[in-house]
């Protein structure tokens, strides 16, 4: 009992110390990737290539329930996991995405299209597995309270802590993160150092110059040697709408709600509705057409004219 007294009271001191002495504090992040039953093959690889590039994320088996939520906090806490990226499936069609800083919040709820996995795009980029990419936001993530807080989460979970589970100290990938149209496009590039032709320039214009010029004021020097970084895309690819952010984890009141977004489930609804209400016109079309011809007696079956009923107004009352 008095070494394991000895040894806490070492690391509280040793931690005492480096805040006292004004060291940075180690980012310790895990990340808990999980998904829900039902999930379609592609949604299930998307998830894998997005663990691949998280060496400090922890992943577990599919979760039976898409109600009690609250119980990931658990699961969280078991694997010693601070942040909770979560796939949420439903009719095997939607995919949506909640991510939430465990146990105290916030929790970000988020619908998910437009997904490619690294095997569907073809892409002639790779990176190094386990390595620590390099986060670019846009600036309007903050011209927004609700779009700080979702850059903060995306910082915790695919910011790659120094030191990490599984990490290599090489950072040769950029993950981008952009706002248009009121979504978030998430894109993976990888940093291409190509090394300068050594072949002459042929004779150009002043502008062509210039742009040369400037392109090579730009290009880093290894070695002696100009170097010209280009990116090249990797994936995954998606994007994602913000729905909901909760105070909490994966409870608590709503902080903020997107007035803007339509559920799929309506927007199929307003599509089926659409083509009934095509063939309701078509019918109804058809039996005004059938009335007028009956009541200019030119009324037919099968090509051939009927001969006309003896009980019909026009023959009663004519």
């Amino acid at each position: 009992m008095a070494s394991v007294y000895k040894s806490l009271s070492k690391t509280n001191g040793s931690k005492d110390e480096d805040s006292a002495n004004g060291l940075p504090k180690k980012n310790k992040q895990r990340v808990l990737i999980l998904s829900s039953r039902g999930i379609t093959y592609r949604h299930r690889y998307l998830l894998n290539d997005i663990a691949s590039l998280l060496p400090h994320s922890r992943k577990d088996a599919k979760l039976d329930t898409k109600s009690k939520l609250y119980q990931l906090n658990e699961l969280a806490e078991l694997y010693n996991c601070n942040n909770v990226f979560f796939f949420e499936a439903r009719k095997g069609k939607d995919l949506y995405l909640w991510m939430s800083k465990a146990p105290n919040g916030p929790t970000v709820k988020m619908h998910m299209q437009n997904l490619h996995t690294m095997e569907e795009l073809h892409f002639t980029g790779n990176c190094l597995k386990g390595s620590r990419p390099i986060l670019s936001f846009d600036s309007q993530f903050d011209s927004a309270p609700h779009l700080r807080v979702l850059k903060e989460l995306f910082l915790h979970i695919f910011g790659v802590p120094k030191g990490a589970r599984k990490s290599k100290p090489f950072i040769d990938h950029v993950m981008g993160f952009t706002i248009a149209d009121g979504k978030i496009w998430i894109r993976n590039y990888q940093i291409n150092e190509v090394e300068a032709s050594k072949l002459p320039e042929p004779a150009s214009t002043e502008d062509e110059s210039a742009n040369k010029k400037s392109k090579k004021d730009k290009s880093s020097s290894k070695g002696g040697r100009e170097t010209e970084v280009k990116l090249v895309e990797i994936g995954p690819r998606f994007v994602l709408t913000p729905i909901v952010i909760q105070e909490g984890s994966f409870g608590g009141p709503i902080i903020y709600e997107n007035k803007e977004f339509v559920s799929p489930n309506q927007v199929r609804s307003e599509l089926r509705v659409k083509k009934a209400g095509r063939y309701n016109a078509r019918a109804e079309q058809g039996i005004e057409r059938t009335a007028k011809r009956g009541e200019l007696g030119l009324r037919t079956s099968g090509g051939r004219k009927m001969p006309k009923d003896a009980l019909d107004g026009a023959e009663l009352f004519a």
